[in-house]
């Protein structure tokens, strides 16, 4: 959400004068990811998320924004595009796709608890149930396939532990992602700062899940992996490790809505390695390889080469991290 492209303000008039959204009030550049350009956007209406996508074609953002609403429409909580007065989800702007989405209530949050991993479970168990009935596909362009691609890049720019490592679970992976489990739409990313909480919200002072947002690497792929990729980042404890407790959490809580199949626990431990290799593997690349931008942030490798580590080393531990 770092912003590359800069949109004049009268250039967001004139975009939004397409849309039945009212008069604009105020915006400003959001600093915080790497991927897209986004823009906070008020009008006298409502409250909402400019994206510019600045990697993705026209014929991709299709698929993501029509998921998205098929989501929302199905009472996942999550973030629906607004349509224009012609119906469309999307145009273009600078030759590159363009989108505004309602903006939830909340903000993300930094520190995790089992009542968070509990809610957020729920959310995900309803994201993959409903993703089962969404009938566009599109391959995830972070898969296995792209991980060993990259790290044919990034593994000269290593020391030779690390080197060592990468190229082990380079090879380990080979076969564990291709292993025959549940497969679906997935969202890929769904981080700490890719789901919003009305903080404070019920009558406890408790934080209440307003929705998931970031649809923009969801893709078909392992729905376990899905759950790997997010116990990795809400799930966690100081030192890397997981914190079983929040995975109970996470997975039992998923579980009524999604139900686990009997084979799932047994690729538990992988999938946890899938999805720290992954994305240890895109933070090395955007360090050695970076983009320009105007509010760029890149995120540090070494969190998830000390996740990959422990995922790793605590294998074994892991497999009964389950419900």
């Amino acid at each position: 959400m770092s912003v590359y492209t800069i949109i004049e303000e009268n250039e967001l008039k004139d975009f939004l004068s397409n849309y039945d959204v009212g008069e604009l009030t105020g915006y400003q550049g959001i600093s915080d990811g790497i991927e897209n350009t986004n823009y906070f956007v008020d009008t006298d209406r409502g409250r909402y998320v400019l994206t510019i996508f600045e990697q993705h074609d026209f014929g991709e953002m299709q698929y993501f924004l029509n998921l998205m609403h098929h989501l929302a429409d199905h009472q996942v909580p999550s973030a629906n595009p607004v349509a224009d007065r012609q119906g469309h989800y999307l145009s273009m702007f600078k030759d590159k796709p363009i989108a505004l989405v309602e903006r939830l209530k909340g903000g993300s949050i930094t520190e995790t608890t089992v009542s968070h991993c509990e809610q957020l479970g729920a959310a995900m168990g309803k994201m993959h149930a409903a993703g089962l009935s969404f009938d566009e596909r599109q391959e995830n362009p972070r898969g296995p396939a792209w991980c060993q691609h990259t790290a044919q890049k990034v593994i000269n720019k290593l020391d030779d532990d690390d080197r060592a490592m990468l190229d082990e679970e380079v090879h380990y992976q080979r076969d564990q992602r291709h292993a025959e489990l549940p497969r679906g739409v997935i969202h890929a990313d769904l981080f700490r700062d890719n789901a919003l909480w009305d903080k404070g919200g019920d009558s406890d002072g408790d934080d209440i899940f307003s929705g998931i947002i970031d649809f923009y690497y969801s893709c078909d792929d392992v729905l376990l992996y899905d759950l790997a990729v997010t116990a990795n980042d809400w799930c966690i404890n100081e030192d890397f490790s997981l914190n079983k407790d929040k995975v109970s959490a996470l997975l039992s809580h998923y579980n009524k809505y999604r139900p686990l199949a009997d084979n799932e626990q047994k690729y538990w431990p992988a999938m946890l390695r899938a999805g720290a290799l992954r994305f240890w593997l895109s933070r090395l690349y955007d360090m050695h390889f970076p983009r320009d931008g105007e509010l760029v942030q890149t995120k540090n490798p070494d969190e998830f080469k000390f996740i990959i580590s422990d995922r790793i080393k605590q294998s074994a531990t892991y497999l009964d991290y389950w419900i």
